[in-house]
């Protein structure tokens, strides 16, 4: 029997900018509504970043942080994930200071070091709300995005470890899942594992359902029955994309961090938008969403009252 779905909403991220559309949650008012309302929608799992909330520009800020955790957690029952990625060129001391301040139930992490290209979305704009936006994409084209096996032990270390966090382990490529194997064997993580496999970024792979059939195939073997597999695609691909994922038995993931539209050329106005739209896909063809604490019982979470916010 098919396991239940996990609908994960990425609610702003650290790549879209607020040119691209106006519904991206940039101030910390916004983004607790805009997490709360995604898990009124159906989100077991909220994935975190922050903004400056002059500019929107991606910033790992645990004060900011803790402007909207709390707020978060009063109103709803979601398992919150914070980022380790933060924004593009941020150093790891950086990048860990939400995940230390907070100690949350999950954190994502990066399975490798790649390209993450986004220069071209550059030509798809002529004026821009605020002068960061433009040079921050331009930078991508020549930008390296660092996840060393040191780093990646020092997160499983000093997070993990130290706080009995587990990750959702982003993997941008069939490496990534060969590097979620190999820290296994050597027990610094263990079972189960939320494996993300993530298409359709520039520099990792692409959104072909080829591609999912495939990872997902390489996912199995590895893993076997600690796997539990999700995936998205960013852009325009997504909900087809995870459409096909679901009926593979998988779990997904939406939200304004991973794609700003809702159907061709109409942007998504919420990111309860996007979860009830794959919430009803997903039921209308006969399966069921996992609520939060069926979501922790099975990626064997520590629980809401664990947590330093």
């Amino acid at each position: 029997m098919q396991e239940k779905v996990i609908i994960t909403c990425a609610v702003t991220g650290g790549l879209h900018t607020p040119t691209m559309t106006p519904y991206l949650p940039i101030t910390p008012d916004e983004i607790a509504d805009a997490a709360i309302g995604a898990a009124e929608a159906g989100a077991a799992i909220i994935h975190l970043h922050a903004r400056n909330p002059e500019n929107g520009r991606p910033v790992q800020d645990p004060d900011l942080f803790m402007q909207f955790l709390p707020r978060i957690k009063q109103a709803s029952d979601a398992v919150v994930n914070i980022t380790t990625g933060g924004g593009l060129g941020m150093a790891l001391d950086e990048r860990l200071k939400p995940a230390h301040r907070a100690k949350p139930e999950v954190c994502s992490l990066n399975m490798g070091t790649m390209n993450f290209c986004a220069f071209e979305l550059v030509n798809k704009y002529k004026e821009w709300r605020f002068d960061w936006e433009k040079p921050y994409l331009e930078s991508t084209k020549d930008l390296i995005y660092p996840n060393t096996y040191a780093m990646l032990e020092r997160i499983m270390v000093e997070v993990g470890q130290a706080y009995g966090t587990r990750f959702e382990f982003e993997c941008f490529d069939l490496s990534h899942l060969e590097a979620v194997r190999y820290f296994a064997d050597k027990g610094l993580i263990k079972p189960p594992f939320l494996i993300q496999g993530i298409f359709g970024v520039m520099g990792g792979m692409g959104a072909t359902i080829e591609n999912l059939v495939h990872f997902k195939g390489v996912a199995d073997r590895l893993f076997g029955d600690d796997l539990v597999f999700s995936s998205f695609a960013v852009g325009r691909q997504q909900m087809h994309f995870l459409t096909v994922a679901a009926i593979m038995g998988g779990s997904v993931r939406v939200g304004l961090e991973d794609s700003v539209y809702i159907a061709r050329g109409e942007l998504a106005t919420s990111n309860a938008q996007q979860v009830l739209k794959i919430r009803r896909i997903v039921e209308e063809l006969g399966m069921e969403i996992a609520t939060p604490d069926e979501a922790r019982a099975r990626l064997a979470l520590k629980g809401g009252d664990r947590v330093d916010f």
